[in-house]
């Protein structure tokens, strides 16, 4: 088999994106290459390597892309990280856009960003597995998260890749386009020439069609080996993560003097959002309790993060609607700012519209006064709250840390502990384990568990896993696509 991609002894010149050791990396071809490893282990600096970001110190990466006619690493590789903001990836977008549709006019529809392609075959097949043409006349800002990464893979398949990387690819998949998009890849490898990089932070991810694993860890690129050996040496995943003294710490955390005693929590009552003919939530009613544990699920694009955008008072279109929140009725005169200090909110749209390049313990100390940059200095008491958290999450060696150069698992990390800062009455986590190594998940998972022990708190979880859900769980609410 002879060799795509051979880097040896790869060193890039600029110390700020070096591994740990030099990298030695080989891809064959026939080969499909999953690299894994913790969060904050180097996968990503590995993919900028192989990929040619940055340029190495002697020994360039070198490349074979026959049978493709072009040369040009640009054309033969395509990666796809799923980090990128709507739109062109030019930081334009903001959190709660989604939401105003006044601003629709300057963000692109998705049939104008799709690629000309002469596979309709593949065309045909992407359309149908991904449920494109229904998003066709759809603006990029108003997809869901799980329509964005359908976009995203479709339009990236369509450009014909000679090797394709994909981060983390089913994570935001309901499970039924989990398998599929599984079964085309794998139809894809057998079909074409088309070659498969995927870099997952958790084991169990690992589908059938890949060959060979590369682990990465602690910034050091491990010997690349045959799928068999190394799931034959996978540990298994921990059954629990904190310690007995951390779970204890979180249980005996005072209770605030502005604890919210009225019920109920949540109650909507015949709720629709259209976006002119299309109506993405019809005649909605649901009552939340205080104290209440609630999963929320339903299909991408069903309407579940524009739901949670209601309650957090985010969408304007909430003023129109049948909510009561905290037993107060909007509208009837309390600010945007009297609902969100009872609530602690992670979602996707946050994670993609916080793109501030500010140290971790002022990433966390904004959840305290719900803004997306700190323009409050907090008092010394709630910065050692901050730092609480941070050491809960396990990260207070990141608190000094600039945010926009942690890996994406950590910056999640942080975000939740942004949401747990407050030590809110509300606690609202749209798909929060995105990204997260097998030990983080667990870490957060316990977490959310002890967290939902102390009195009167109440959740609203949103996961395509089921086994992600705490076992806390009291109700739940599916939502069926409109």
């Amino acid at each position: 088999m002879k060799d795509l991609i051979v880097i040896k002894e790869g060193v890039p010149r600029h110390p700020q994106f070096r591994m740990s050791q030099p990298v030695n990396f080989v891809m064959k071809s026939g080969e499909q290459i999953a690299i894994v490893g913790p969060n904050g282990g180097g996968k990503s600096l590995l993919v900028d390597i192989i990929t040619g970001r940055w340029p190495l110190l002697m020994n360039e990466v070198q490349y074979d892309f026959t049978p493709s006619e072009s040369k040009m690493v640009c054309d033969n590789i395509k990666c796809i990280t799923f980090r990128d903001s709507y739109g062109d990836s030019d930081a334009n977008y903001y959190y709660q856009q989604r939401w105003n549709s006044q601003d629709l006019e300057t963000t692109p529809i998705v049939k104008d960003m799709l690629p000309d392609v002469s596979n309709q075959e593949l065309k045909e097949h992407l359309f149908r597995l991904f449920e494109i043409s229904s998003m066709l006349d759809k603006h990029i800002v108003l997809l869901s998260s799980g329509e964005l990464r359908k976009f995203q893979l479709a339009k990236t398949l369509l450009s014909n890749p000679r090797i394709l990387i994909m981060d983390n690819p089913f994570i935001g998949l309901d499970a039924q386009t989990r398998e599929l998009l599984k079964n085309l890849l794998n139809k894809l490898v057998e079909e074409s020439p088309l070659q498969i990089i995927l870099v997952l932070s958790k084991t169990d991810d690992i589908p059938s069609f890949i060959t060979h694993v590369v682990p990465v860890v602690d910034k050091t690129c491990g010997r690349k080996q045959p799928v068999e050996e190394f799931l034959s040496q996978r540990l298994p995943s921990p059954a629990r993560v904190l310690s007995a003294e951390k779970e204890k710490s979180l249980l005996d955390l005072p209770y605030s003097n502005e604890t919210m005693q009225a019920e109920p929590i949540v109650q909507l009552d015949k709720v629709s959002i259209c976006y002119g003919s299309r109506c993405i939530l019809k005649q909605l009613d649901w009552t939340i309790q205080k104290g209440e544990k609630w999963a929320l699920s339903g299909d991408n694009g069903a309407g579940k993060s524009t739901l949670l955008s209601l309650i957090c008072a985010d969408n304007p279109q909430s003023y129109a609607c049948d909510i009561t929140l905290f037993g107060k009725k909007r509208g009837t005169g309390e600010s945007i700012w009297d609902i969100k200090k009872h609530i602690g909110y992670v979602s996707p749209e946050m994670f993609r519209a916080y793109l501030k390049n500010a140290p971790v313990i002022d990433i966390v100390a904004s959840g305290l006064h719900d803004s997306i940059g700190l323009y409050r200095r907090p008092q010394p008491s709630q910065m050692a709250i901050c730092e609480w958290w941070l050491n809960m999450f396990g990260i207070a060696h990141l608190k000094e840390r600039n945010f926009l150069q942690l890996s994406s698992g950590e910056q999640r990390l942080v975000l939740l502990a942004r949401a747990f800062v407050k030590d809110p009455d509300l606690l609202i986590l749209d798909e929060p384990l995105h990204g997260l190594d097998e030990r983080n998940c667990r870490l957060v998972k316990d977490i959310i568990e002890t967290f939902c022990h102390r009195k009167d708190k109440t959740l609203i979880m949103v996961t395509h896993y089921q086994e992600e859900l705490p076992a806390t769980i009291t109700h739940s609410l599916h939502i069926k696509k409109n």
